[in-house]
């Protein structure tokens, strides 16, 4: 039986109420553990799981990783709601990823025609402003945004990372469909402002790394990432840093433990449990993973569990 479903903002489409993040399958983590067929077959029991939003972005290897998902979804279009970024522009790759930010409305209106060639598509549900560029006042970028909706090749568009001044700005423009910033019971800051301007302004919220990039599995114990994982550059997955966080998985396993589930999934459970509608992108390569991933939809934590979990320490170490 398909995962519980949400909705895509107020008066959305419905999707599973855990989605899919596809960046580490060409992209950021360890390129040792990527296999495109495997990857294309993640998405596949995705979708027969109902976990039907499934996210990714221009600059995901750069282009790559669209590539991938578009021939993973070649027959199977119509089953997911399919999500794409633009505003990042990759300036080097591993092991040092440095970015630059382009929110001009030209690139904007050339960056969708190229994702829609590359994913093989006539359309995105979602079309995401993936940070908002701080040399183009964002009423230009959202402007060209809309006009993406306008011309049919995205049927929404949804912001990530952005403030709420931010917010504000581009929806008395137009509709803010959703926010896409990374939410975790290790980076909990959200719940201060943008979780409820989402949940105020009919939006959904899609939180990235809700497994605190791997962290919150329990499966990560020391900090031997190979160098293109760009894991090895975040404080938080410092040697020390690592060691200190390793208070909060413990809480997380402790719950996790009383419920015979896995920690990973108690950390999905708490962040679905953060309102109706947060809709979390956990990413994986691995079908055990992303099955362990979907069933946490399906897991009800109790109130002493929410508390608990809410007294787990503030993490050591920055997210980037």
């Amino acid at each position: 039986m398909p995962i519980p479903t949400r909705t895509l903002g107020a008066g959305g489409p419905p999707l599973g109420a855990v989605g899919l993040g596809c960046m580490g399958m060409t992209w950021a983590y360890s390129a040792a553990e990527r296999d495109d067929e495997t990857s294309i077959a993640v998405i596949h029991r995705a979708l027969e799981l109902g976990v039907t939003l499934i996210d990714t972005a221009d600059m995901y290897g750069p282009f790559t990783n669209e590539e991938l998902v578009g021939r993973a979804l070649a027959d199977r279009r119509d089953e997911a709601v399919l999500a794409t970024k633009v505003g990042l522009v990759v300036e080097e790759g591993p092991p040092n990823y440095r970015m630059a930010r382009d929110g001009r409305p030209e690139h904007v209106r050339e960056a969708i025609d190229a994702s829609l060639k590359r994913l093989g598509v006539d359309h995105v549900d979602l079309y995401q402003l993936h940070r908002v560029d701080e040399n183009v006042p964002v009423e230009e970028t959202w402007g060209a945004m809309a006009e993406v909706v306008a011309a049919g090749k995205a049927r929404a568009i949804g912001m990530s990372e952005a403030t709420v001044d931010e917010l504000e700005r581009a929806h008395a423009i137009h509709p803010v469909t959703s926010l896409q910033s990374e939410f975790s019971l290790w980076t909990r800051e959200p719940l201060e402002d943008v979780i409820p301007w989402c949940a105020e302004h009919g939006a959904a919220f899609i939180p990235f790394a809700p497994l605190g990039r791997g962290f919150l599995t329990g499966r990560l114990t020391s900090a031997g990432f190979e160098d293109g994982d760009f894991r090895a550059r975040n404080p938080r997955f410092a040697e020390e840093a690592m060691a200190a966080n390793q208070a909060i998985v413990d809480r997380v396993r402790a719950v996790a433990e009383r419920h015979d589930a896995a920690p990973g999934q108690v950390a999905l459970a708490w962040v679905l449990a953060q309102g109706e509608h947060i809709v979390p992108i956990p990413g994986t390569k691995r079908i055990a993973y992303l099955e362990e991933n979907a069933a946490a939809a399906e897991l009800q934590l109790t109130a002493d569990d929410l508390a608990e979990l809410e007294t787990a320490p503030n993490p050591v170490g920055t997210r980037y």
